[in-house]
């Protein structure tokens, strides 16, 4: 199997090497870069084109939000991985519209943080699922309309508005197969058709879209 590149950026020396230390330990993982500053996450990811990207939240020079933003708008095949040390962060929401594929906790066990880090190489989203609710909750109801439906919206069938329902909800594929009786795979092909026609680049943004359309809303407090 090919060896996944990751890029670790955070503006802590200590921190990342004892991330890299993880990576570069743990079979079928390679870091190739590490950055102190949001700029220099963005330069080297230019450069060395990693399969996934490390990211800490509050960096100087540039905020991972803003270098998460430019890596993505840059380099679609590239995937971010948000690692904050707060349950609740304004950025956390911002990067996940910039494009990054999901976030943990900083305490995450460090064997869920190299499953992690093979889950969003293979363009799937991962979301802390202590906190993702409660972050969507905090920053969609917040101040400001409700956003314009994506053109693909209305193309969805009856069957895909389910299923984005349920995604949106936080259902695994397992539990989508389950609760919907349908099989693996016929699950895999419609969260492929949903993000074929709603423009996402994975799981994340399909919980966004949800949300900010309307589609879904945050259960009442």
């Amino acid at each position: 199997m090919e060896e996944l590149r990751v890029l670790v950026a955070d503006d802590q020396a200590l921190v990342r090497g004892s991330f890299g230390v993880l990576i570069d330990t743990a079979p079928g993982l390679r870091v190739v870069g590490e950055a102190g500053t949001g700029a220099e996450a963005v330069e080297l990811a230019g450069r060395e084109r990693p399969d996934v990207v490390l990211m800490d939240v509050r960096m100087p020079e540039m905020d991972g939000l803003e270098a998460t933003r430019r890596i993505c708008a840059a380099l679609p095949d590239v995937r971010v991985l948000i690692l904050t040390t707060f349950d609740l962060d304004s950025y956390v929401y911002g990067a996940l519209r910039a494009g990054a594929s999901g976030f943990l906790l900083k305490d995450t066990p460090p064997a869920d943080l190299l499953a992690a880090v093979r889950v969003i190489a293979e363009g799937e989203s991962l979301l802390a699922p202590t906190v993702t609710r409660r972050l969507i909750a905090e920053f969609v109801r917040g101040p400001g309309p409700v956003r314009p439906a994506p053109a693909g919206l209305g193309a969805l069938t009856a069957r895909e508005r389910e299923v984005l329902t349920l995604v949106a909800r936080g259902l695994s594929n397992a539990e989508l197969a389950d609760h919907l009786h349908l099989s693996p795979a016929t699950v895999k092909t419609h969260i492929g058709r949903l993000l074929a026609k709603l423009h996402a680049r994975d799981r994340a943004q399909l919980v966004i879209a949800a949300y900010e359309t309307g589609l879904v809303r945050p259960a009442a407090r």
